[in-house]
Order: structure tokens, then C-alpha cells, then sequence
């Protein structure tokens, strides 16, 4: 499996309000880091990791994290009623999603893709109905995108396609419209699910944050790491046009998504420390949400995020 999760997975900023006005849940595994959540906020913290060793769920209605020791990732649904792991190991030879109803506890199995290839990197689509995965096999040693795994939740059925000429560090996520989404050169570059056809390309407008969702929460903008010929390190890309309409001066380890359409996840350091923060688009912090030990960064921590699922018109 790819072994750094945190610049990565996690994969898309998806559940329910916070159950109580302001709660600090202590994080396992995590030499004492505590995420502090308040009454309102508009992305809950649904599970997090470090590297594939150790992965962390939230519990469905409450504030304890627990871990999942057969699972090497796992991600909420938009909405909070399922999760998709992917195994910590082949199932027969297999790689699979493991997606869980929350209410009930019943869990799918759903084979994906067959040894020696993996299938990780769990993103929900927006309408939480189907799951991208980013296939990969380690060749000479080093490991190479291949494509993408797209599952089928409710027919749990999975289709895999094959790309070739992707970036070694390419990850697959959806877009708003329910297409999928990787870097391409110095940009991105849209697919269509079903056959991996090339639909637009945004050239030149910077890579991706992390292969979790990159777009805001209405879908104008995308947020990517800036271009060489930029000094700020963050650009904000709108999504029509593909043009870069905004540039943001702070400089972070690491962005995990959007707080809300003017807002940012992202580990900053202060010093000899780091926290993470919601940043704005000038690039201050506005709140600080955790510390971060270093230990716990050094050990490839990942954070995955939920949204309420958007209203089918």
C-alpha cells in the first residue's frame, strides 16, 4: 500500500453536526493530541490514521475514536450512515472495500482488485452512492497508478480501469458533477468513471492539495499548490474556467480539505510546533482546531473530514 496516507487520503471532506455545543476529543494513538469541536461547525471529524499502520473511526453517535485494527483506512459517507475500509491485508488473494452500515452494523465485502495490485484511497462520491479507489503495483520497487477502481455501493459491484501514462503519484477523487479528478503535469486532469476517458485538463493550474476532494463546498473552486512561477504556495482555481482566481500566502505542511466556501484545513507550524488550523483565503489562522505533536506528524498522520450530504434537487 502507499505508505504516506497523510498528504493524501483521505479523502473527501464529507455526517452529522456535532452532538454537543463544544466537545475536545482526545485522539488515540496520537501522543496526546486533542481536536477541539464546537456547536456549528461545518465538517466533523470522522476518522483519522497514522500512515496504514493505525487506523481511527469515529463511533456513530458520540466522541470516542476507536480503532480499526483490520482496516489499513477507512472514510465516511457524506450524510455519516456507511464507511468504506480498505484491508489492512488480501482477502484471497484479493484486495477489497469493506463498507459498514452504521446503523445496523452489517458489513459488505465487495472484491476489488486482484494481488499483486491495491486498491486504496477511499473517496466518496458527493451523492454517497459510489467509492473511487486509486489502483496501484509496485514495480522495481517503487509503486505506479495504474487507474482507478470505481464501487458500486448498493449492487456492490466493482469496475476497475486501466490508465496508462499517469503520474506515479496520481489519486483519484470525485468531482462535484460525479467525475473523477487526479493530477496531470503541473495540473489536473477530469475522467470519466465509466471507461477513464479524458474529459478536460487544467493545465498549469497546480497540483492538487491531496488526492481527497480539492473542490470547495459549492464546487467553484479548487484549491492546488501553486505553480513554480507563483510565490504563494496555494492557489484557488476556478472550476469553470480552470483559470487561477485567487493565491494564498500561507504556507502549510499539509491542507486536508475546505472548512466552509472561505475557509481551509491546513497543519501549520508556529515556531517549533505545528497546529491545525482553519486558515483564510489572506492566509490567517481564524481557529485553531488541534497541536500536533511531532511525533504523531512524523508518523504520517492522516485526518478525514465529513459534510452533510447535499439535498438531491
Amino acid at each position: 500500500m502507499i505508505a504516506h496516507l497523510a498528504a493524501a487520503l483521505a479523502l473527501f471532506v464529507s455526517a452529522a453536526p456535532a452532538a454537543q455545543s463544544t466537545a475536545d476529543l482526545r485522539l488515540p494513538g496520537t501522543n496526546g493530541m486533542t481536536y477541539r469541536e464546537q456547536k456549528g461547525d461545518p465538517v466533523r471529524l470522522a476518522a483519522y490514521g497514522l500512515g496504514t499502520k493505525r487506523t481511527y473511526l469515529r463511533t456513530p453517535a458520540g466522541n470516542a475514536f476507536t480503532w480499526e485494527k483490520s482496516l489499513s483506512e477507512v472514510s465516511v459517507a457524506p450524510g455519516g450512515s456507511l464507511t468504506a475500509g480498505v484491508p489492512a491485508a488480501y482477502r484471497s488473494g484479493y484486495d477489497a472495500l469493506v463498507v459498514t452500515d452504521r446503523a445496523t452494523g452489517r458489513t459488505t465485502t465487495i472484491r476489488t482488485v486482484k494481488r499483486p495490485l491495491t486498491a486504496s484511497y477511499a473517496s466518496w462520491s458527493r451523492d454517497g452512492k459510489r467509492v473511487a479507489l486509486t489502483v496501484e503495483q509496485k514495480v522495481r520497487g517503487a509503486w505506479q497508478v495504474l487507474g482507478f477502481t470505481v464501487v458500486d455501493v448498493a449492487a456492490r459491484q466493482a469496475r476497475t480501469v486501466r490508465i496508462s501514462g499517469l503520474s506515479p503519484k496520481a489519486g483519484f477523487w470525485w468531482s462535484p458533477d460525479g467525475n473523477l479528478v487526479a493530477r496531470h503535469g503541473t495540473g489536473l486532469r477530469v475522467y470519466r468513471p465509466s471507461d477513464g476517458a479524458v474529459l478536460r485538463t487544467y493545465a498549469g493550474a497546480g497540483l492538487p492539495t491531496g488526492p481527497e476532494d480539492a473542490y470547495s463546498p459549492s464546487g467553484r473552486r479548487l484549491a492546488t499548490w501553486c505553480p513554480a512561477r507563483f510565490t504563494e504556495p496555494i492557489c484557488l482555481v476556478d472550476a469553470a474556467t480552470g483559470t487561477i482566481a485567487r493565491r494564498v500566502p500561507a504556507r502549510p505542511e499539509a491542507v486536508f480539505g475546505w472548512w466552509d466556501e472561505s475557509h481551509l484545513i491546513a497543519v501549520m507550524t508556529q515556531g517549533n510546533t505545528r497546529r491545525l488550523a482553519v486558515i483564510d483565503f489572506s492566509g490567517k489562522v481564524t481557529r485553531v482546531l488541534a497541536g500536533v505533536p511531532a511525533a504523531t506528524w512524523d508518523s504520517d498522520l492522516w485526518l478525514s473530514f465529513t459534510r452533510a450530504k447535499p439535498r438531491e434537487s
